[in-house]
């Protein structure tokens, strides 16, 4: 059964001038991500770091929480080795979706700029 569905864009070129604030980056994206950030280079860099802070903006209008639901670094969002993404819950968000018996789905996407994200909570009764 959907528990919630969510979506979310954010601008490439507004991520890139955020990425130079090390606080942001500490704030937003948990070490995997970071580590992940800092394997790509140059525009996919802020691509996938808006594609992620899309996802997490996602997950939260998803979950009917908004931007206070949780700490966002508790919202990792990975990539498989075959590139598709996933969330990696921690903290608050893996207790309350332990809780509620929730399944996230993600699907990125980015074109001209801008990345979208798209999440569904499956609950899982």
């Amino acid at each position: 059964m959907i528990f919630g569905i969510g979506t979310d864009l954010c601008a490439a070129g507004r991520m890139a001038e955020k990425l130079q604030k090390p606080a942001f980056v500490e704030h937003v994206f948990s070490p995997a991500e970071q580590a992940l950030l800092n394997a790509r280079g140059g525009t996919h860099r802020a691509e996938t770091a808006a594609a992620n802070f899309a996802a997490k903006e996602a997950f939260l209008k998803a979950a009917g929480t908004g931007l206070g639901g949780f700490a966002l670094a508790d919202l990792s969002v990975l990539r498989k080795e075959s590139g598709a993404p996933y969330f990696v819950l921690t903290g608050p968000a893996a207790d309350w979706a332990k809780t509620n018996a929730l399944t996230p789905h993600v699907s990125l996407t980015h074109e001209n700029g801008l990345a979208c994200a798209f999440v569904v909570l499956e609950q899982n009764t």
